[in-house]
Order: structure tokens, then C-alpha cells, then sequence
């Protein structure tokens, strides 16, 4: 899913091994990910995708500063789905914070390591974890 902001950007679903980077669209004041053949295509994720970064991740709040989070690995996911006009898009670390997309610093690579399960393999197997309603992060914490 790509976040509200980027309803005006084209738009693909992100591919297991594929490498994204973020970036600012164009004629937008958004940053999200992009495949790293073509910049202005947003390249959305599914909430529970997990990514591989090149490099410990780093983000900001444009203005004041810059951080990095002490981590390579993340998953996608919405915060405060129920605000409407926000962005939602934002990264989990193993740590538990979440940054949102929008803050990732522009020029970071990270690898697609597996999307989530949309629907069952077969008919007579379980239902598996990302079929089941998942809660909803209703928390920001940032630095």
C-alpha cells in the first residue's frame, strides 16, 4: 500500500529481491520507496513486508536533525490508521520503534526480503498469522 499522499504518484507492489530506495516524488513533498530503475514510480508495500537496508537506517524531521536507528532490518506497517489526512506508512524495528516513511533520509537501498501471505496455499491448510486480523499501532515512538 502506498501512503494517501501518493495517490497522485503511478504505483507498483514491491517484488521479493528487488532492491527500492527512498526518495522524494516528484511534485510531491513525500518521500517513499522507489525501484532503483525508475525513480518516479512509488513502489508500495503490503503491511508485514520485511526489508533488508544496505546500511543502519536513517531518518529526520527535514528541519533540525538527523538520526540513525542502531538496526538493518525492518518491517512495513500503517500507524494511526484512524487519523485520517496523516501519513501511516512507517518502518518497525526489531527494537520496536517506528519512523515513518516519509522521514527515511532520501538515497537509502534496502532489498524486498519477503512480502506477506495474502491468502491461503491451499484449501485444506490452516489459516496462517497474516490471514488473521492483525492490531493496529496506534503509538509513534521516534528517538
Amino acid at each position: 500500500m502506498c501512503d494517501y499522499s501518493l495517490h497522485a504518484v503511478a504505483t507498483r507492489p514491491a517484488q521479493v529481491g528487488e532492491t527500492i530506495v527512498t526518495t522524494t516524488f516528484r511534485g510531491t513533498s513525500t518521500r517513499g520507496f522507489a525501484s532503483e530503475a525508475d525513480l518516479s514510480v512509488a513502489v508500495c508495500l503490503l503491511p508485514g513486508t520485511e526489508l533488508a537496508f544496505a546500511d543502519n537506517v536513517r531518518y529526520d524531521n527535514r528541519w533540525i536533525w538527523t538520526r540513525t536507528i542502531n538496526s538493518r532490518v525492518g518491517k512495513f506497517g500503517k500507524v494511526d490508521p484512524h487519523i485520517p489526512d496523516r501519513h501511516h506508512d512507517a518502518i518497525e524495528f526489531p527494537d520496536g520503534k517506528y519512523v515513518l516513511v516519509t522521514q527515511l533520509v532520501e538515497g537509502q537501498r534496502a532489498t524486498v526480503l519477503q512480502l506477506p501471505v495474502t491468502q491461503p496455499v491451499g484449501e485444506h491448510k490452516p489459516q496462517v498469522a497474516a490471514d488473521r486480523p492483525q492490531p493496529t499501532v496506534t503509538r509513534l515512538p521516534i528517538g
